[in-house]
């Protein structure tokens, strides 16, 4: 998982707003163990799988690398033993072409006001990337102008770019959006992240405009994390492979950290407080900065495939129509200067044993009447791009696909009692999970800081996007038997000593209850689906609601 949230979560009970459509009753039965536990045991291998792919062996599982080879040949001989069925080849694989842009060499942001010269400073002040698959680019002397948060937003009657031509400047503006600006919840999601708050929205939708450049400004609240977050780490990007090498994006991308935003502001006059505000108002209208910009970033690159592996167990009936489980197979492989291992043991072998614990449960019991797919996607420590290229490039319509359930570091430390749902009352797939959720004596919770956008920066994202109805959730914090403040301590920890650091190992210690009890609400959730002629839906006005209403007629 690239980006993390404390799975901290309100200890009240909570439901969801609408009730699920009523189907057939499981035919798996929850069983109590002797500590009183529900579902705490789901298969017999899962700690096997998880232990195995998380050793040392398998190299830290990076794209492109011998414990890719590994671990596409673990998973495929599974599914081969398993007989489920290949969409692609008989090594179950499906190819992502990737492409990695290393800067040889990045200017300053030099600025043009008022014939005054000035720089904001590479790292210290500004980042500054092409996401163009070629040797450099040059912007030279091209208008910046403020445009507000960058969106365009039918739904919520927002557009920043109303009456503007872009096409040769550079603009710039607000991360987040206006609902956490406000916190007002009638305003977009008030302070729950919607997918036009996120930068990479911006920057896509700056692109769409014909910008030459796009600058999205740093500040630490709304963005959810610190400027080290954006300058601190490998300059090194991979991007997919396209027929056009990117020439579809603006030529520059980056941000500016509030003190350089507050520069740019005052060559208009104004200050960052008041940009704000103007970003807020209701006659809102892009202002010029009176600043020219002029950078140059120069790059080395080279072309790499990695790989999703995808299998199905096909219907019995209706065998178009499926119900998709996602999990991330890779992690960060080997640090090429110390020759340590990030073994990536919670992110993500936890989800990548899940998902094949998930297919042995499925291939056991009697064939489901609509088609279960098994997607183990590549390089989502690379941005999601293993399932953005399936969901740019699926193998089955997503037009048939019923939901997505997305599987992405689960709870290593004992059984919790709440279901933590990141994207709470975006579609109706919670209030499924909801009865079997109970049942194991738990209760379902909103992720504790919807304002980070978490939703946005995990697979099911992916299908998301294309407007297939997802679940996101995992268990939180609220340990059975020593209580949230343990839970809360454990997942603490992980984040501050072992998150995307070579600490991330297996412990023969876990406690992996919780994640049966997970695995055991995932896999309920897929069979009454996939035993169901329901097809899940979108809260109204959610942003991926439109896309999917598209294709209505082609499921009625």
């Amino acid at each position: 998982m690239r980006h993390l949230t404390l799975c901290a979560s309100a200890l009240l009970l909570v439901t969801a707003c609408a009730p699920a459509p009523e189907t057939d009753t499981q035919p798996y039965p929850p069983q109590t163990d002797a500590d009183g536990l529900v579902d705490s045991h789901f298969t017999d291998t899962y700690r096997t799988h998880l232990e195995t792919i998380s050793s040392d062996e398998f190299e830290g599982r990076a794209p492109g690398t011998r414990g890719e080879e590994l671990t596409i040949e673990y998973i495929t001989d599974i599914f081969r033993d398993l007989g489920v069925k290949s969409l692609t080849n008989s090594d179950y694989t499906q190819a992502v072409p990737l492409v990695r842009i290393a800067p040889s060499r990045v200017t300053d942001m030099a600025l043009s006001h008022n014939g005054e010269e000035s720089s904001l400073e590479y790292r210290t002040e500004m980042m500054g990337w092409t996401n163009r698959v070629v040797d450099s680019v040059s912007v030279e002397n091209s208008e910046m102008v403020f445009v507000g948060y960058g969106i365009v937003a039918p739904e919520f009657g927002w557009n920043d770019y109303e009456g503007l031509d872009v096409e040769g400047k550079t603009v710039v503006m607000f991360v987040n959006d206006p609902g956490y600006a406000t916190q007002d919840p009638a305003v977009f999601n008030g302070n729950a992240m919607t997918y036009y708050g996120r930068w990479t929205y911006k920057f896509e939708e700056a692109a769409r405009q014909g910008a030459t450049g796009a600058i999205v400004i740093h500040e630490d609240g709304p963005a959810g994390y610190g400027w080290g977050v954006i300058a601190g780490g490998s300059p090194v990007r991979f991007t997919m492979k396209t027929e056009n090498r990117n020439m579809h994006r603006a030529k520059l991308e980056g941000w500016v950290n509030a003190d350089a935003a507050e520069k740019l502001f005052a060559n208009a006059g104004m200050s960052l407080s008041e940009a704000h505000e103007l970003a807020l108002s209701s006659d809102f209208a892009p202002v010029s900065l009176n600043t020219e910009l002029s950078m140059i970033v120069e790059n080395e690159f080279s072309d790499l495939d990695t790989y999703n592996i995808v299998g199905m167990i096909e219907g019995s009936k209706y065998p178009e129509e499926h119900i998709i489980y996602m999990a991330h197979w890779d992690h960060m492989g080997v640090d090429p200067i110390s020759g340590e291992i990030f073994n990536g043991a919670q992110d993500n072998a936890t989800g990548t044993a899940g998902l094949l614990a998930m297919a042995e449960k499925f291939a056991a019991g009697e064939t489901p009447e609509r088609s279960i797919v098994f997607a183990f996607v590549g390089a989502e420590e690379r941005g999601l791009l293993g399932s953005a290229w399936y969901g740019e490039n699926p193998l089955l319509p997503l037009e048939k696909t019923v939901a997505g359930i997305n599987i992405d570091m689960l709870y290593a430390h004992g059984p919790v009692k709440d279901f933590v749902v990141v994207g709470w009352n975006n579609s109706n797939m919670q209030n499924f999970a909801e009865p079997h959720v109970i049942a194991q004596n738990r209760y379902l919770a909103p992720e504790a800081n919807p304002e980070a956008g978490i939703f946005y920066r995990s697979d099911h994202f992916s299908l998301a996007k294309q407007g297939v109805p997802v679940m996101y959730a995992k268990g939180g914090v609220d340990h059975f038997f020593e209580g949230p403040e343990y839970g809360q301590r454990e997942a603490s920890d992980f984040l501050a000593n072992r998150y995307h650091k070579v600490a991330d190992k297996f412990n023969p210690e876990w406690d992996l209850r919780g994640i049966h009890q997970d695995m055991w609400v995932f896999f309920r959730v897929g069979n009454e689906l996939a035993n169901s002629r329901v097809w899940p839906q979108w809260a109204e006005g959610n942003e991926f609601e439109a896309v999917r209403l598209e294709s209505e007629a082609q499921r009625n």
